[in-house]
């Protein structure tokens, strides 16, 4: 309950939901952005590279607080363009990234299939840090936990 304005917007995308009358949400949305030993960002589902995308609230949300930090590799933490700028991107680390704490707000953790999270950060890109081939999130949605994660802050 650390934030949960950005849970739900996550949670709502991940499910699939209707933005505007029109379908929206992550499934078959792309990760657009991977750099090796850094981050995967994904979440763009109206561009498709980085320059779109939206949240439940409208084109997009203030940050709720930074009370979170990125302690690891597995932390889930919504890409902005800046204070204020929450859509519906959001980037998974691969490393320590606490140069972003304060400025990017951490919502969540990835409890199973961080294989796969480290597969994809180790993808080819082109200068940009676009993939070379794309990387479909072909189906999502939540799951219950039989218990709360939680974190002592």
């Amino acid at each position: 309950n650390t934030v949960p304005k950005t849970v739900a917007n996550f949670k709502q995308l991940a499910e699939g939901t209707k933005i505007d009358g029109k379908d929206a949400g992550y499934k078959d949305s792309i990760f657009h952005r991977v750099i090796d030993g850094f981050m995967i960002q994904g979440g763009d589902f109206t561009r498709r590279d980085g320059t779109g995308g939206k949240s439940i609230y409208g084109e997009r949300f203030n940050d709720e607080n930074f009370k979170l930090s990125h302690l690891g590799p597995g932390w889930l933490s919504m890409a902005n363009a800046g204070t204020d700028t929450n859509g519906s991107q959001f980037f998974i680390t691969l490393v320590t990234t606490t140069w972003l704490d304060g400025k990017h707000v951490v919502f969540g953790y990835v409890l199973e299939g961080m294989d796969v999270v480290k597969t994809i950060g180790k993808t080819k890109t082109d200068g940009g840090n676009k993939p070379l081939k794309d990387i479909k999130i072909v189906d999502c949605g939540s799951l219950k936990l039989d218990e709360p994660f939680h974190l002592e802050l």
